[in-house]
């Protein structure tokens, strides 16, 4: 994942947090596309809150390669907001950081 993505999502991380729900499509989406092992999707589940399964969620989505962070954006069909706030920082990070490209 590149490092403006994993910013995108340091810096959404409470926010994600409190409005996606990763158990039902976020996961298996996830899974479907390779970038969670089924290792990964029962740990996530095996957690107790909301909360700490979509934190793992974000602890892990940054070490699953260069398409992880578009994969996100996809499997968040259910949170159209949630996929377009993520989209709005990200063209802003990019904006910020001309040098990167």
């Amino acid at each position: 994942m590149e490092a403006r993505d994993k910013q995108v999502l340091r810096s959404l991380r409470l926010e994600l947090g409190a409005e996606v729900l990763v158990e039902g499509l976020v996961l298996q989406y996830l899974y479907q596309e390779g970038i969670l092992t089924e290792n990964h999707v029962q740990e996530i589940k095996a957690q107790t809150t909301g909360l700490r399964k979509t934190m793992l969620l974000l602890d892990i989505l940054p070490s699953r390669g260069p398409k992880a962070f578009d994969a996100f954006l996809d499997s968040l069909q259910e949170f159209p907001w949630v996929r377009e706030k993520l989209e709005k920082v990200r063209e802003e990070a990019v904006i910020e950081s001309p040098a990167a490209s």
